[in-house]
This record gives structure tokens, C-alpha cells and sequence, in this order.
């Protein structure tokens, strides 16, 4: 069947029918580091959760957080290198290390990947909608105001319903609108990238950077360094670095991690560059480079201008002590620069220049969250496209349009992110999402050093430093111990969602491999995993490693977690 020849075969194969019925090989490093310049974008999701939440230090949040993240791309991009035939990124290669020591551990590392990702779609749409009505109306106005509920979520988050509302009707016409660019194949979807990116990139840019040039950057808005803290009237203080502020930090950690360890996602495009010896590499260092100062400058400017925020409005308490109201803050602690809305507004006011220049740059912005979009439709249907070909995931993923798209997996990425867009909360998504980023992080930074010691004859295009493979190994384990500590500060529960929606994997896998391959992976990935061919090439060499790894892993998490409930 045409739909279903695997990327491998293709590209070995004289046949032009193959070859067109997989993905086509027609970008270089410089289309993939367009595609994935929607990464520095993802600022804007959680710039104003993470400066309301952890107060003075969120500067230095995401100074730690993007130098972890650069640290662990040069683990990715050695295990890229592995296999060139392949898309949809590090979870796939990391997969690959995982799976002779366990079928089930394997398919965690691209689920969680895959619904990390994906969520960019229905948060990324419901900013960008949010940016649009708040610009063309006020407030209070009745299209802003409206909502259908079809059913309360309390038990999952308090508050959190599943609503239709005007920024779900507007952020589903923003998708289906990039769904449309996307169809038409990788090479298209980089010209588009390439012009958006370059419109996106200038508003990121100049907001980082005029502050720096006009001075406006207080001192009191970053110093004294010490975690958010308010008294027993709710008005705005100084913290200690005891648990709490630590626990705060952890949680800041944690969530700028969804957006700061984003540019990896680079290497989800090796089965479609022209040359993915040499590619694969520029492409994720080169999109790292623009993070480091985008994630660096952007939060800088933006604390600087605005300040950490004063109490304006006390809140109401009931006479058993309930809060029924809550306490309004300005600055970075407004509302809504938590939710995200308020923060393309801030970000024109910025730059200066009247009405005009304001209402410009909150366009540029909306193309920017455009941007991101695409980058995620582009990475997350290829994973879920890879998976499917590996045998992960059903098989009616596999299937790529005339253009080389995989549009089931784009269509099945769409209507799960309608569903989300439909949800109140995009922080809460973001957090629970993020618990899968870190766990997928975790598999794939330990399969750097699992590759090593089972592939040590292999040809590596690049081959990381010794040292900063270790170094992104022990990294797994710091994002395991911020998440076990921070998750649960975006809302009780977060962690327990992020991990059931982890172990959902478990039964599609059992479906895909045992009911539809009857126990045997598709051939392809048997290769990968040297099981058709003489042993001696790939032996499980690393022993019990990889268990031991598993079980540390999971202990971190609970002490990390047990730590911050204390």
C-alpha cells in the first residue's frame, strides 16, 4: 500500500512512486531553523504565569531554564544523527535506545513527546484570539463576555470548564487557517515559516532590546532577589529562601521548561533534509543560538518595564474565611498577564510610538503565535506520522498526502486541540502537558549514553562532548526533581493528570502491536533494531543501566514531591 512504505525503503528504493509516498527530502538546515523559529514565540505562553508566580527571581528562571535546554541539545542532535531516514524528532531516536530493554517504555518517550507538543495548537490559537479581542474591544463587551458551558471539569481543576466562546470560535479559524499552509507539505510550510518568522522575530527582538538601549530597566524591579510573598492583608513582600520559595523557583523551572527546551525540536525534520549529515546539527544549534537570546532578553525587558506589581483591589472573604473574591493585583501579578491575554498589550507599550505602533505590534505578535503554531503542527504530526510507521501508534497514521504531509496526523493533532482550545484554563494545559515534556526529556537525554554503549560502532555525524552527554543525563534528573516539586503550584493535580495522560500510551501500544502486528514490529524498525540482522552489531550492553535509571527516575519525582507537600 502506497500510504504506509516506510521512510527507510523509500529512500533505497528506485521507485519514484515510494519515494513520493513518504516524506520528501527538500529542505536544508536553514528551512527546518525557520520552521522552528516559532520556538522563541513560545515566550509568550508563559511569560506572565511564570513572572506572577515566582515574582522578582523570573529573569533568572529563564537565564537557568534556556541554558539547561542548550546543554541538552548537543545529546539530540547526536542521536539524530543515527538514524537519517527517520522523522519526528528526539523522542523517535530515543525510542529506538529504550525499546530492546522494554516494548512499554519505548512508545512513553513519543507519546509524551507528542502531547507536549500539540497543545501549542489550542493555547498558541487561544492567545492569538485573546490578543484580537482585547485590542478590538473592551473588556466588559458582550463578545468578550459570552460563553456556552458543556461541562464543568472541577474534579480534574477547580474552575476549569469546557466552553464555546468567542476565542474558541476565533482561535479554531486561526488553525484551520494554518492546517491549510500545512497541507501543502514541508517545503511550503518553510517559505510560509520564513516570512512569518522574519515579521515575528522583529517585535521579540525590539522589545528585548530597547529597554536596554533607553535605560529602562529599574533596579528595584529585579533586586532584592527573594520569591514572591504577601503578608496577611494580601499586600505584595519580599520572601525567604526557605521551602516555599524554593518550591516557587522549582515551579517556575518547571514551566518555562514547555518553552525554553522547545527548539529541539529542529531535529523533527532529518527524514526531510537534503543532507542530514551536516543538517541536523546547524539546525538545532543555529535555533538554539536564537533562543538563548530571545528566552534571555525578552524577560528582561518585559520585568523591567512593568514591575513585579502592588495590591489593588483586597479580596472578599466570606464569614467562615472563604475567599469568594480575589485579591486584584497591577503589574506582573494583573490577572491577566497570569492568563496570558494582557501580555501583547504590555509588549506594545513597550516599544512606544502612540495607538498606532501599539496596535501594529500586537498584530506582529499574533503572526508570532501563528509562527509557534505552525511549528508545532509541522513537529507534533510528524511524531505521531513516526511513530505510527515504527509501530507505536494505529496505522492510519502513516499516511502522507501528494505533498509528503502526514495529514491524518495533522487532522488527528486538530480535533484533540479544538478540544482543548474549548478548555478555560491554557496555564493548567500548559502545566499537565508539561508533565510529559520532562518525561520525555528524561528518556531521551539517558538514550545519549544507552546509544553509546549499544551503538559504539555506529556513524555519527556529530558525536556530542563526553561531558555535556553526561551533563544532559543529569539534567534528566533535575527536570524530574522540578517537576515532582513545582508541578502541583499551577493547580492541585497537575502532576496526577500529566502522568495518567502519560499511561494512556500503554493501552494504543497494546492495540497497535499486539491486535494489528500480531507482536511483531513493522520491518523497518526491526532494522533500526538490528533484530533482523546479525547481533553483533547492536547488543544490550548497558545491562541493568537503563533500569537503574528508570527506578532513580521515578524516586526523584516522589521524594521531589513529597519535599514540597512537606
Amino acid at each position: 500500500m502506497a500510504g504506509t512504505v516506510d521512510a527507510i525503503t523509500a529512500d533505497r528504493s528506485e521507485d519514484v512512486i515510494a519515494q513520493n509516498a513518504t516524506l520528501h527530502r527538500k529542505i536544508d538546515w536553514k528551512g527546518a531553523f525557520w520552521v522552528a523559529s516559532g520556538v522563541p514565540a513560545l515566550v509568550l505562553f508563559s511569560i506572565g504565569a511564570i513572572a506572577a508566580t515566582v515574582g522578582k527571581p523570573s529573569w533568572i528562571v529563564w537565564m537557568l531554564s534556556i541554558s539547561f535546554g542548550f546543554i541538552q541539545a548537543f545529546t539530540y542532535a547526536e542521536i539524530a544523527g543515527l538514524f537519517p531516514h527517520k522523522s519526528g524528532g528526539a523522542s523517535v531516536y530515543g525510542a529506538v535506545a529504550w525499546v530492546k530493554y522494554s516494548k512499554f517504555i519505548a512508545p512513553v518517550s513519543v507519546w509524551c513527546n507528542w502531547f507536549a507538543w500539540s497543545p501549542v495548537l489550542a493555547i498558541g490559537s487561544g492567545l492569538a484570539a485573546g490578543y484580537m479581542l482585547s485590542a478590538l474591544f473592551a473588556p466588559d463587551a458582550v463578545i468578550n463576555t459570552w460563553q456556552i458551558t458543556l461541562l464543568d471539569l472541577g474534579g480534574i481543576k477547580d474552575g476549569l470548564v469546557l466552553r464555546i466562546n468567542a476565542t474558541f470560535i476565533l482561535g479554531a479559524a486561526v488553525l484551520l487557517s494554518i492546517f491549510a499552509i500545512q497541507h501543502g507539505g514541508i517545503l511550503r510550510s518553510a517559505k510560509a515559516t520564513l516570512v512569518l518568522g522574519v515579521t515575528a522575530l522583529v517585535p521579540l527582538m525590539l522589545i528585548g532590546l530597547v529597554p536596554i538601549f533607553t535605560g529602562d530597566i529599574p533596579q528595584a524591579h529585579f533586586f532584592p532577589l527573594a520569591p514572591l510573598a504577601h503578608d496577611a492583608a494580601g499586600r505584595v513582600i519580599d520572601g525567604n529562601w526557605d521551602m516555599g520559595g524554593y518550591t516557587l523557583m522549582a515551579g517556575g523551572l518547571f514551566i518555562a521548561a514547555w518553552s525554553t527546551y522547545g527548539f529541539e525540536t529542529a531535529v523533527c525534520y532529518t527524514r526531510e533534509f537534503k543532507n542530514p549529515k551536516t543538517d541536523t546539527f546547524k539546525a538545532i544549534f543555529y535555533s538554539g543560538l536564537l533562543c538563548i537570546a530571545v528566552f534571555t532578553l525578552v524577560p528582561i525587558a518585559f520585568q523591567g518595564h512593568l514591575g513585579l506589581g502592588q495590591l489593588v483591589t483586597p479580596a472578599v472573604v466570606d464569614a467562615k474565611g472563604a475567599v469568594t473574591t480575589a485579591a486584584v493585583y497591577n503589574g506582573m501579578l494583573a490577572p491577566d498577564i497570569y492568563s496570558g491575554t494582557g501580555v501583547a498589550a504590555v509588549m506594545s507599550n513597550m516599544v512606544g510610538g502612540g495607538g498606532f505602533v501599539a496596535n501594529l505590534m500586537v498584530i506582529m505578535m499574533v503572526l508570532a503565535l501563528a509562527l509557534s503554531i505552525m511549528t508545532s503542527m509541522a513537529g507534533s504530526s510528524r511524531t505521531l506520522y513516526q511513530a505510527s510507521v515504527d509501530g507505536w501508534l494505529p496505522k492510519y497514521l502513516s499516511h502522507v498526502n501528494e505533498h509528503g504531509a502526514p495529514t491524518r496526523a495533522m487532522w488527528t493533532d486538530l480535533c484533540f486541540n479544538l478540544i482543548l482550545l474549548m478548555m478555560s484554563d491554557y496555564v493548567f494545559i500548559l502545566a499537565a502537558s508539561n508533565v510529559g515534556y520532562i518525561i520525555f526529556n528524561f528518556l531521551n537525554l539517558n538514550s545519549g549514553w544507552i546509544h553509546r554503549m549499544d551503538r559504539p560502532n555506529w556513524d555519527r555525524p556529530y558525536k556530542a562532548p563526553t561531558i555535556l552527554l553526561m551533563l544532559g543525563g543529569l539534567l534528566g534528573y533535575v527536570n524530574l526533581a522540578l517537576m515532582g516539586m513545582g508541578a502541583d503550584i499551577w493547580g492541585a493535580g497537575t502532576l496526577k493528570t500529566g502522568l495518567i495522560f502519560a499511561a494512556l500510551i500503554v493501552p494504543v501500544f497494546i492495540y497497535r502491536h499486539f491486535v494489528q502486528d500480531k507482536g511483531v514490529f513493522p520491518h523497518a524498525m526491526l532494522e533500526d533494531m538490528q533484530l533482523d540482522k546479525d547481533e553483533d552489531n547492536v547488543k544490550n550492553k548497558a545491562g541493568i543501566l537503563p533500569y537503574v535509571a528508570l527506578i532513580a527516575g521515578v524516586a526523584v519525582v516522589y521524594i521531589g514531591h513529597s519535599i514540597a507537600q512537606y
